[in-house]
């Protein structure tokens, strides 16, 4: 399993993430992205990459669990 992680002061609202994973993140009425699901399971990890990967801000990572 991995956890999705934000870096909330980087995120700059851009909104591609909650278009590559609408069902783990969601950009609230302020524009602050609200992570809806961190623990990511085998099948929400494409989603979740694909989220990370188009961040222009690289302010999502996702980390192996320990």
């Amino acid at each position: 399993m991995h956890h999705l992680i934000l870096d909330q002061p980087r995120c700059e609202g851009h909104g591609l993430c909650e278009e590559a994973a609408p069902h783990l993140l969601h950009l609230d009425d302020d524009g602050e992205l609200i992570l809806d699901v961190t623990d990511i399971t085998e099948t929400d990890f494409y989603s979740a990459e694909e989220a990370v990967r188009v961040c222009p801000v690289a302010a999502l990572r996702l980390q192996a669990s320990q």
